[in-house]
């Protein structure tokens, strides 16, 4: 994956609260994150968050505006471009994603609504109640913001095997940016049952990844504010990282790792070959009808 170091990058959809002393402390009540948080603490909270449209009885203020936001060297907050750290990745991807949806969604007819990418460490208040690390990258619906905690990539990398590098960071920013455009056309109202193969759960993930995979294709070609693209070139090994990244959290994959055996009536995000299929239909057609996995007989 290769960043454009020309263009510029715009922070103004960039909340780093890293090192501010912005988060809330403590967690979801009552165990509801299972203990060792990782995977499981993810999937649970995603499930919550769109089922609910946010976590009831937090007791939380459950604004998702921060308290603090860390504007100083190292912040996200203060990138120019992406040779200001290595971490500016992060804020060309988001800016790439967002300018693709603030283009494609008045192409056809729909206003895109800017949804912000807050960077956290510990723990923070969201508009669906506080939330640890442990949780790992998630979509709130409330406040419209996506949540984002670096050190989850190293836990792909060693908790769930997947071989982790740019483009894997990058699927997974566009497929939470995937759940605000869902979330913009109404379709996580949808969502009523929670678990199994063909649940709206997993076909709300899946579509996700196909809302990835539509970005992806039209990576190269998303301009800055100065007119140069974000990024120049994804090669075939970008694509092959980014389908490992998808596989890595399939729910069959989470499963045999965490509880050593498949519970398919307990599925919440589709299975590995699912989920490399769906992002692979997007980025295949560039095209958003290819998504409606609603309507799909087979997952």
């Amino acid at each position: 994956m290769k960043f454009n170091p020309d263009a510029d990058l715009d922070t103004s959809g960039i909340e780093d609260t890293r090192g501010s002393g912005g988060g809330r402390s403590g967690g979801l009540p009552g165990g509801m994150i299972p203990v060792g948080g990782g995977v499981g603490g993810l999937i649970l909270l995603v499930i919550i968050v769109l089922l609910n449209g946010g976590i009831p009885g937090l007791g939380s203020d459950g604004t998702g505006e921060p308290t603090s936001e860390n504007t100083g060297p190292g912040s996200l907050n203060a990138c120019k471009n992406v040779t200001t750290s290595k971490e500016c990745r992060f804020v060309a991807d988001q800016n790439s994603i967002e300018g693709f949806w603030a283009t494609e969604l008045p192409r056809r007819g729909k206003k895109y609504i800017p949804a912000p990418m807050r960077v956290f460490e510990g723990q923070v208040s969201t508009g669906c109640g506080p939330a640890t690390s442990a949780v790992g990258p998630f979509y709130c619906p409330p406040d419209k913001r996506v949540y984002l905690e670096l050190g989850f990539f190293r836990t792909m990398e060693t908790e769930l095997d997947a071989k982790g590098g740019d483009f894997a960071e990058a699927y997974v920013i566009a497929h939470e940016y995937g759940h605000h455009i869902q979330n913009l056309y109404g379709i996580l109202g949808r969502i009523k049952t929670r678990s199994g193969p063909t649940s709206d759960a997993v076909r709300s993930e899946l579509q996700a990844d196909c809302l990835a995979g539509i970005w992806t294709n039209h990576a190269t070609t998303v301009p800055s504010k100065n007119g140069k693209p974000f990024i120049l070139e994804l090669t075939d090994e970008d694509i092959a990282i980014g389908l490992d990244a998808a596989a890595s959290v399939g729910d069959d994959r989470i499963q045999s790792k965490t509880q050593g055996q498949v519970t398919p009536e307990s599925f919440s995000h589709g299975t590995a070959e699912q989920r490399m299929r769906w992002f692979k239909a997007g980025l295949d057609s560039g095209d958003m009808t290819t998504c409606d996995t609603w309507s799909a007989t087979t997952l």
